[in-house]
């Protein structure tokens, strides 16, 4: 596993704070799955780091899902995922374009949408 620094990891540790918000909260009701997100620096399948958004309990962590099997498993490139998680790239057209693979259940894997990543503030 790479020391490189992700953009997405900011993302993520923005996403452990609104999990812990009232908005956060409902969406762990809604959406009750775990995803473990693998974000590669350049390739996908090589360097990758590991965080698991869990939509059961409501926490992002770093490093592979330990809880048995997560619902539904997502590889991206650092600057793919951006794109995805900031609404600048449809998940289907990543999905067909090759800059997103996913492993599991496909109808968990419908339910990662733009919508659950905090929005950036506007300054």
């Amino acid at each position: 596993m790479a020391n490189t620094e992700l953009k997405s990891d900011n993302l993520f540790e923005m996403m452990k704070i609104h999990l812990a918000t009232d908005a956060g909260k409902e969406l762990t009701k809604k959406i009750c799955l775990v995803y473990q997100i693998n974000i590669a620096p350049k390739k996908i399948g090589f360097d990758e780091v590991s965080y698991v958004v869990d939509l059961k309990k409501g926490e992002v962590t770093k490093g592979q899902y330990e809880g048995g099997k997560p619902d539904a498993i997502f590889s991206f490139k650092d600057d793919d995922f951006i794109k995805v998680a900031t609404g600048k790239m449809n998940p289907q057209i990543a999905f067909m374009r090759g800059a997103m693979k996913i492993k599991g259940s496909l109808s968990a894997a419908q339910k990662f949408t733009p919508d659950i990543f905090p929005k950036p503030a506007k300054l």
